[in-house]
């Protein structure tokens, strides 16, 4: 009973490292396209000589760039939370999965003590008949 809970903490574990894996690779895409978008805002300009309509397409481009920005950076803030609790998730996990572990060892110790004892009290048995046999 004791080896298939830790089977299943094992298995546990496994998912919540593949969970952890793919929201760092989303939070990390999502830092990559803020980059882009933040240099896509400072490097954006106009002809020097252009019309005054050009100047407020180019800030209205802007404003869209910035608030497409900060949905950006809430998404990311939102799976940086999101990654925060699969650590602690994985955590707990991992010091279930080791307490198990350590349940399974000292079961392992006590059936070897049993085997050792049984074929302590055999070889024992044995001699005492070869004695009073003998």
């Amino acid at each position: 009973m004791i080896d298939k809970l830790y089977n299943l903490k094992k298995v546990q574990i496994d998912r919540k490292l593949m969970e952890k894996g793919q929201l760092m690779q989303e939070i990390n895409a999502l830092e990559a396209e803020i980059l882009i978008t933040q240099t896509k805002i400072v490097t954006t300009s106009v002809q020097p000589q252009g019309a005054i309509s050009d100047f407020m397409i180019l800030q209205m481009h802007k404003n869209s760039m910035k608030l497409h920005k900060a949905k950006l950076e809430a998404r990311k803030k939102q799976l940086e939370a999101r990654h925060e609790i699969v650590v602690r998730e994985l955590i707990e996990l991992q010091k279930e999965s080791e307490q198990f572990n350590y349940i399974l060892q000292e079961e392992k110790k006590e059936k070897m003590k049993r085997i050792l004892a049984a074929e302590e009290e055999a070889a024992s048995e044995f001699m005492q008949s070869k004695y009073i046999m003998g």
